[in-house]
């Protein structure tokens, strides 16, 4: 920890004597301006020096020393917040299949695996130290976060994968040299996920909550004990330093809040439950079922982290297969509803992605919630302002304000429309262009209709690419075995996917100039894990990536004769 501020304190140095990394000044002119936090300015300038928003006014000059960028009438946004993700964490050691237990243990057992190598001195196993500070694991560097900054967003809270305490999340800014430099504050809140430490205690969802119930009384004498000593210790036995105690005090004297993973009803009874138990400063993740509990919502002032990673069908249906229940249909159809029901009751909300790997679902998670009652300035806020204010930043972001960090996306068309481009992103008065997007399979201009595989791409010059493949894994600790099964028509792919987690059908299958790419959902202890696959093929066998919230690894395949 010493030498990593001593790392921090030479980065501010370089920054104080090497100039700003982000000193442009620019000038975005004939914009249409949506504040948020005031009336949207029809037609505008935003101003923006030293990466702070210097003027923004519909009758703000422009200063003859800036970059000017005319947009034409497209519209500007304060930068879109993530307000819950793994973003900028090194990928964590995955579980071996089989392990796992009711509850979602498998996580918590990818945290003992990830801790394994980190010596410490807790009371307390891996999965239950509430001391582990997510910006820790954080690291630097900008091409990590393009596919995020490509679609708007502009900052993240980032906390860990795994564990029942899963971090003490830290929100930053998606670019930046320097780990310091992307930092807006940290910790922002202490996370718990309601899950199991299989193989140990608690190995089942009873034992993680009477676990968490007597850490947090734990905590709390832990508190009053460290008070007393430090106001008069003579004659006093002296605390012992716990660390993970230590780390939950301020979170039981309600000075930090605590975010609860929880997305089912009876999840949301337990979580709420626990926070008046305690009197916790509570936030609800994922919330999906969470309009069932506007009123305890209400009462007890818990904000919500809605999940925009919607549940959908993880199988393709099969003559024989035994229709889904009622209840599987009601959520799937209730789920897009919940937001207007948030806002209908008053309750402070944000989007967050919910795990899902293509950021491009969460927007159009955010375009279904309007098309289910919610209105586009309420979906707008729960991407900006409305995080800012749940996590105490509101004073420096989230709305388009004088003296605010110049955090912008610049869009044109409408964002709630199927016609719309990100042009140009702000992250720290820091300029990004995106580049244009690649059609998708079978789709043209607008992303629907007749189409070819990729933009320009000639169908007939595509590499032939169906077929039967044994495949292999390298999942960190034990490697994945299994077959890929492609059918190819044109540049479009379907088939299946077999591996020891499971079989299911792959979705938006497309061919590349020198491979393909899919995605797919794999049901694993009680979870569904939505990933997508980027592969090269040569000759008969091809080399790529699985992409999923648990990282990047490896994948190779070679085409059976």
């Amino acid at each position: 920890m010493k030498s990593k501020l001593v790392l921090y304190a030479f980065a501010a140095i370089g920054i104080l004597f090497g100039g700003s990394a982000f000193a442009q000044s620019y000038a975005v002119t004939n914009a249409r301006i949506v504040t948020v936090s005031g009336a949207t300015i029809e037609r505008g300038t935003i101003v923006i020096r030293d990466g702070l928003i210097y003027a923004v006014g519909a009758n703000t000059a422009v200063p003859a020393d800036v970059q000017v960028f005319d947009v034409g009438g497209a519209t500007v946004y304060p930068g879109f917040i993530d307000s819950l993700s793994n973003l900028g964490l090194a990928a964590r050691p995955t579980p071996a299949p089989g392990q796992g237990g009711p509850g979602g243990g498998q996580a918590a057992a990818a945290a003992a695996a990830a801790a394994a190598g980190q010596p410490s001195n807790s009371n307390y196993p891996s999965g239950l130290r509430p001391e582990y500070a997510t910006l820790e694991d954080i690291r630097a560097g900008e091409a990590q976060f393009e596919a995020t900054r490509n679609a708007g967003f502009t900052t993240a809270l980032s906390t860990g994968r795994t564990g029942i305490f899963t971090g003490q999340s830290a929100l930053i800014n998606l670019a930046g040299d320097n780990v310091s430099v992307m930092t807006i504050k940290s910790p922002v809140a202490m996370h718990v996920a309601f899950v199991t430490i299989p193989g140990q205690y608690p190995g089942s969802l009873l034992g993680t909550f009477s676990a968490l119930r007597q850490m947090f009384n734990d905590a709390k004498r832990h508190g009053e004990l460290l008070k007393m000593y430090a106001q008069d210790p003579k004659g006093m036995r002296r605390p012992a330093d716990d660390k993970s105690l230590e780390a939950l005090v301020p979170v039981v004297n309600g000075q930090m809040p605590v975010i609860l993973v929880a997305n089912r009803e009876n999840e949301i009874e337990r979580a709420l439950n626990l926070a008046k138990e305690y009197n916790l400063k509570a936030i609800i993740a994922g919330g999906q079922e969470s309009g069932k509990f506007v009123d305890r919502l209400k009462t007890q002032n818990v904000p919500v982290l809605l999940s925009m990673n919607f549940p959908k069908r993880t199988a393709a249906a099969a003559p024989d297969a035994d229709p889904e229940t009622l209840d599987t249909l009601r959520f799937r159809a209730e789920v897009p509803k919940v937001a207007s029901k948030l806002a209908a009751a008053g309750i402070k909300f944000a989007f967050q992605n919910g795990g899902a790997t293509n950021v491009n679902d969460f927007v159009a998670a955010a375009v279904k919630s309007t098309e289910n009652g919610l209105s586009k300035d309420a979906a707008v806020r729960a991407m900006t302002l409305s995080p800012a204010e749940i996590f105490g930043i509101s004073d420096r972001m989230g709305s388009i304000e004088t003296g605010k960090i110049a955090n912008l996306t610049v869009i044109k068309g409408d964002l709630f429309g199927t016609q719309k481009t990100v042009t140009h992103v702000f992250v720290d008065g820091k300029l990004f262009e995106p580049k244009p997007p690649e059609v998708p399979a079978g789709r043209g201009p607008g992303g629907r209709g007749p189409g070819g595989p990729a933009a320009g791409a000639n169908p007939a010059a595509l590499p032939n690419v169906g077929g039967t493949y044994s495949i292999n894994i390298a999942a960190p600790g034990q490697a994945l075995a299994g077959t890929l099964s492609l059918t190819q028509q044109g540049g479009q792919l379907t088939g299946t996917m077999t591996t020891e987690l499971g079989s299911g059908p792959i979705r938006d299958g497309r061919v590349t100039q020198n491979g393909f790419s899919f995605a797919g959902t794999v049901m694993f202890g009680g979870q569904s894990i939505d990933f997508t696959v980027q592969a090269t093929v040569t000759g008969n066998t091809f080399s790529g990536t699985v992409d999923s919230p648990q990282g990047a690894i490896p994948i190779t395949g070679t085409k059976n004769p």
